[in-house]
């Protein structure tokens, strides 16, 4: 099934690294893209996995990388195209006013400006490619409002909005859909509970979840969005939360 390829950003954690192993265990070849490796995946599958390491809140060293025309090399021959926007960053979590600034450029480059770069260049790079989809990992806090999360909140909806415009432009053979995967315990739920309550006036909330086992696996939550990814009906919903399409 090597004619399917995936680019993930994010691999090397959390639900990243979960996505990528599905994705491998699949057969399907990936290229993740993350500040670091993944020793695992490389040791598990070194016949399809790749990765380069790349900062992606340093948006100049990912144009140039792209100027370099990787995911092109990579994807090419592709019967089916996928790109997997992971990767995203929490902070700064803390009322307006209160933000740290670079935080806050950080996390719009990581959350927004990669995703939105990274999906230019693949519908570049897949013109001849008759079924190639975009998925990007957004978040309940995309269509809620939480105090202390304006940055997070923003950016993700940025990407459900990036969704929605990209489907309505109806390019060939291009599937796209922002899914926000649930409440998972990562490394970033452990984050949120340790965040002051003055910053994250919610965080009570995220602790019950972990303490009433309330929080879904990764590899429970790769494998569902792995499903729909690679299935019939990926992009019939454009924005849409991973449990209600597995429920």
């Amino acid at each position: 099934m090597t004619a399917v390829r995936a680019i993930v950003t994010g691999h090397s954690r959390g639900l990243g690294a979960a996505i990528a192993a599905d994705l491998l265990g699949r057969g399907i070849a990936v290229l993740g893209i993350a500040r670091s490796g993944n020793p695992a995946l490389a040791d598990r599958f070194p016949r399809l996995y790749r990765e380069t390491a790349i900062d992606l809140a340093d948006n100049a060293a990912l144009l140039a990388w792209l100027a370099e025309g990787h995911p092109g090399v990579f994807l090419a021959g592709s019967e089916r195209a996928l790109l997997v926007c992971n990767a995203g960053l929490l902070a700064p979590v803390a009322p307006a006013g209160r933000q740290d600034g670079p935080a806050i450029a950080a996390a719009v480059a990581v959350n927004v400006a990669a995703p939105l770069i990274l999906a230019n260049a693949f519908v570049v790079a897949t013109a001849d490619c008759a079924d190639r989809r975009l998925l990007h990992v957004s978040s309940g806090a995309a269509r809620s409002a939480y105090p202390g999360w304006s940055v997070y909140c923003a950016t993700k909806a940025a990407l459900d909005q990036h969704a929605r415009a990209v489907a309505a432009e109806c390019l060939p053979g291009l599937h796209i859909a922002s899914v926000a995967p649930g409440v998972i315990d990562t490394d970033m739920q452990a984050q949120i509970r340790a965040t002051a309550a003055d910053d994250f006036p919610l965080r009570d909330r995220f602790v019950a979840l972990k303490r009433d086992g309330q929080l879904a696996a990764a590899d429970d939550a790769a494998r569902s969005l792995v499903d729909y990814l690679t299935g019939e009906h990926f992009g019939r919903q454009t924005v849409a939360d991973l449990r209600d399409l597995v429920g």
